[in-house]
């Protein structure tokens, strides 16, 4: 900019001095030959009033030819017919070299002034008519060649002036080029700055005019903009720690499945903990391409996708997609993990199967007995009785077996999350006693020191004691069942139900946990799910339970729970 600024700076100094200078040379031009002219009528004038008068005093020639020496102009005079009555050769002049001299002569004969310039105003011819009696006429010829040098002299310093004017105009446009390119680069220094995201450089004009005033925009432009990004990196910051804190998962993908980015339960999902930004989209799960779905997000008519997908140890998770839209270059991935979800449909799946399956048998026997009942049983009091004992025994059952499946079910989802609490181990294994019924010549035993405590859920932790020591009584015909609790480690204490009863097979020891498992022998008067039961029921307290049998030699069920004193320390 400061080259062709300066450029026209030096133009529009040539134009506009060579317009004075043509209008100040024709000025001058005209002024020298009007002062030239002037002079030279003037002269002849006044030689013209001294001929008259040499004439009647007979001086003629002499007067013409001082006057001509005097005033540098070249004289002769004729008589009223046009006869020559001086030298034909005045001041160097040679009459017959004079132009014009016939029609200035004539003119003047004819008492008409006559003034001509020659030769670009470098010479002059004046006639005039003599008053004198006789008449005639002066003929003064002024021939002036220093006016033409004057005038180049002129015009040489016009030519001057306007080289300097040139020069003056192009340094001056190059020192207000540079001032302002000085400026013009703070503020295109400033914007470049603010381009660039840093808005930390002040920009404060000097001189308050067009570019003082853009400069104060731009600062005010700046300052808002760092209130806006500032504003925006908060929000930015907020909006991250927010989606850090979800517990669903957040990835953010850009058109080539980069990942751009993703929260901490995201990264969990994924099985990915130290995925970042710019890495890959992994492919966690083998029954659903993660990668294809977050592609399809990306097309002109993508739209909202919705899949499940599971991993190992029974996580389940579903995934939604949502596209990334015509204008913008990130799709969004949520994940939600919806292990519970799974859980709880599958058990209710399962409860309403094994329900189904299980109410079928007292069911039937229940309708059968009516039906014996209804055909003329309940008129023989002795049948009646059987019958109605066997549908209150089936009744029984049933009750059982719902509280039973309520209780399992309620397990599986996690529905009852247990508040674990101190629980005193001899009170509880000393109530739990006093509920047995057992059979005729069997012993109840507990065995606990004082002062023992267990963390965990006091009804929860009764209803595993008591289904175990149920199930205790119900398999020993003699000898004894204990109840005994002894501390295992500093962190955990043992409780132990103990029978004498018929022991389990080792094949089925692997199996009795299993819902709606039944040896045998032991449980044919059950269904299969008390020990379930007790395993679900000490999952959710956080402790083990391992069975410890041989066929002929009793079992020993074994519940490992922490101690209060843990908790504490």
């Amino acid at each position: 900019m400061r080259w062709w600024l300066a450029l026209a700076f030096a133009l529009i100094a040539a134009l506009t001095a060579v317009a004075v200078a043509s209008v100040f040379l024709q000025r001058s031009e005209r002024a020298f030959r009007e002062r030239a002219t002037e002079l030279a009528i003037g002269n002849s004038v006044a030689a013209a009033d001294a001929i008259s008068k040499a004439i009647e005093g007979n001086r003629l020639e002499r007067t013409v030819k001082g006057i001509a020496e005097r005033d540098r102009l070249a004289l002769f005079v004729f008589d009223a017919t046009g006869t020559l009555l001086t030298p034909a050769r005045s001041h160097r002049t040679e009459l017959a070299s004079v132009p014009k001299r016939n029609e200035a002569l004539g003119s003047a004969l004819d008492d008409v002034r006559f003034i001509s310039t020659i030769r670009d105003g470098s010479s002059i011819i004046v006639a005039l008519p003599l008053r004198t009696d006789e008449g005639g006429a002066v003929l003064a010829y002024v021939s002036r060649p220093e006016l033409t040098a004057e005038l180049g002299i002129v015009r040489d310093k016009i030519v001057e002036a306007t080289v300097w004017a040139v020069l003056v105009g192009a340094v001056a446009g190059l020192v207000v080029t540079a001032l302002l390119a000085t400026r013009l680069r703070r503020i295109a220094a400033a914007a470049a700055a603010i381009e660039s995201g840093s808005f930390d450089l002040p920009l404060k004009p000097r001189f308050h005019d067009e570019l003082g005033s853009l400069a104060t925009t731009i600062d005010r432009m700046r300052t808002r903009l760092r209130d806006s990004f500032a504003e925006l990196q908060a929000e930015r910051d907020r909006l991250g720690q927010l989606l850090e804190r979800l517990h669903d998962g957040v990835v953010t993908v850009d058109r080539d499945l980069n990942v751009e980015f993703a929260n901490r339960s995201a990264r969990r999902f994924l099985g990915a903990p130290l995925l970042s930004k710019g890495e890959p989209l992994p492919e966690p799960w083998p029954d659903l391409m993660l990668r294809e779905l977050a592609a399809d997000l990306f097309g002109p008519d993508a739209a909202l996708r919705q899949a499940r997908a599971s991993r190992k140890k029974g996580r389940a998770y579903t995934v939604v997609g949502i596209p990334a839209g015509r204008r913008s270059d990130t799709a969004v991935l949520v994940l939600t993990d919806a292990t519970k979800q799974a859980r709880r449909e599958r058990a209710e799946r399962e409860f309403v199967a094994n329900a189904a399956h299980e109410l079928r048998t007292p069911l039937t026997a229940i309708t059968s007995a009516i039906d014996v009942l209804q055909s003329g049983a309940k008129e023989v009091p002795e049948e009646r009785d059987r019958f109605l004992g066997h549908i209150e025994r089936e009744c029984a059952r049933l009750g059982r077996l719902a509280r039973a499946l309520l209780v399992l079910a309620r397990a599986q989802t996690r529905e009852e999350t247990p508040r674990l609490t101190p629980v005193e181990v001899r009170p509880l294994l000393q109530e739990v006693i006093e509920g047995l019924c057992p059979r005729a010549g069997v012993d109840l035993e507990v065995s606990c020191p004082p002062g023992l405590t267990v963390l965990a859920e006091h009804d929860l932790a009764e209803q595993v004691l008591s289904n175990l020591a149920a199930n205790a009584a119900k398999h020993t015909v003699s000898g004894k069942i204990v109840l005994a609790a002894v501390p295992l480690t500093a962190r955990s204490i043992t409780i132990e139900v103990r029978d004498t009863g018929p022991g389990i097979l080792l094949a089925e020891q692997e199996r009795v946990f299993d819902r709606f498992y039944r040896t045998g022998e032991r449980d044919a008067e059950g269904f299969g799910l008390g020990l379930a039961i007790v395993r679900e029921a000490v999952s959710a307290l956080g402790g083990t339970i391992e069975i410890e049998s041989l066929p002929g030699s009793g079992t020993t069920a074994r519940v490992t729970l922490a101690s209060a004193e843990a908790r504490a320390a």
